[in-house]
């Protein structure tokens, strides 16, 4: 289990507290494997973007009409966090049907 997020955000900790077994994946310092962002925009492709955070607020509107892609490759602390991968299966945030999937509600 892995588990891709940022060690500064509070879900990506909840998340690593409730499942002490996942390998912690800094996005900012280690990024994410292309394979993973390609899996995750086909499964998520209307969420991975997090459009709330702060780092999208500070792009410009030339820099958010790219692809989402390029944009997460450029700026990995994008996309929603936590990305979690278990068994090849993804899962995405830290809401109640996340936690009951991986049977930590």
């Amino acid at each position: 289990m892995k588990l891709y997020g940022l060690k500064t955000c509070d879900t990506c900790r909840k998340a690593l507290k409730s499942l002490p077994e996942a390998e912690f994946v800094d996005v900012r310092s280690e990024g994410v494997p292309a394979a993973i962002i390609e899996r995750a925009l086909a499964q998520f492709p209307d969420s991975l973007l997090n459009t709330r955070s702060t780092t999208w607020r500070a792009l410009s509107e030339a820099d958010r009409a790219k692809e989402p892609r390029a944009l997460l490759a450029e700026h990995p602390t994008l996309m929603k966090r936590p990305l979690i991968e278990v068994e090849g299966t993804l899962y995405l945030g830290w809401d109640k049907t996340v936690q009951a999937a991986l049977g930590t509600a």
